[in-house]
């Protein structure tokens, strides 16, 4: 089976203080210099809180009534939890391998790993479970790091293909293993609360790596763990 995503470029952290420009030909200098992306400030915990006032009054309530009061700072509390990931590292989290493993070589899989996560799009939750599966080469990882690993790209503003790729691109980067496999199961509360209202519907994503991108045996065999013993 072909990957069903493609490898995403990283999205910039709120942690740095700018996004560097590309570097271009001297032909094209002019242009880049009125397209390079400007600097990155994150705003004040004031202005994010003013902010969702706006947004309230936009709605069509009253901020200022007793309800409404408090909420500007819950929300931005909220959104420091929602959105953590972008102050951790996935070097951080995989740092960390473990030789010592008996001469254990073949595959590790955690599954059902829930998560929620919001789309980039409408800033609303996504919401279901990842399987992680690789097979190791000098080591392995502790268990709970691969459930880290997916809070890290979850608590960013995703996409589901993007977080896909990013978690097995993480894996391959820093573990090194024989092969990679990342499946993505998740409900969008896009299209379950706005839009076309179709609840209940799920989306599924996947990323091979190595054997398991190049040998469909190793595809059924991982296919076959994530159905058995449920």
């Amino acid at each position: 089976m072909d990957d069903v995503v493609k490898t995403f470029p990283v999205r910039p952290s709120f942690e740095e203080d700018r996004i560097d420009a590309v570097t271009t030909s001297e032909p094209a200098a002019a242009h880049a210099e009125e397209t390079a992306p400007k600097s990155l400030e994150r705003p004040s915990r004031e202005e994010a809180e003013a902010a969702v006032r706006t947004l309230l009054r936009w709605a069509g309530d009253d901020p200022d009534r007793e309800g409404l009061l408090e909420t500007p700072r819950r929300v931005v509390k909220a959104y420091e939890e929602f959105f953590k990931g972008y102050g951790e590292s996935p070097d951080e989290v995989l740092s960390r391998v473990f030789e010592e493993v008996e001469g254990y070589n073949d595959l590790v899989l955690v599954r059902d790993i829930p998560f929620t996560s919001h789309c980039e799009h409408h800033v609303v939750p996504f919401v279901g479970k990842a399987h992680i599966a690789y097979y190791p080469t000098g080591g392995v990882v502790g268990l709970s790091k691969l459930a880290r690993l997916v809070d890290v790209f979850a608590k960013r503003l995703q996409t589901q293909e993007a977080m896909t790729a990013q978690i097995a691109d993480a894996i391959e980067t820093h573990l090194n293993p024989r092969g990679v496999a990342v499946l993505i199961e998740a409900e969008h509360m896009c299209m379950s609360m706005r839009g076309v209202l179709k609840q209940g519907s799920s989306t599924v994503t996947v990323q091979f790596s190595g054997v398991f991108q190049d040998d469909p045996k190793q595809q059924a065999h991982f296919y076959t763990l994530l159905r058995g013993a449920r």
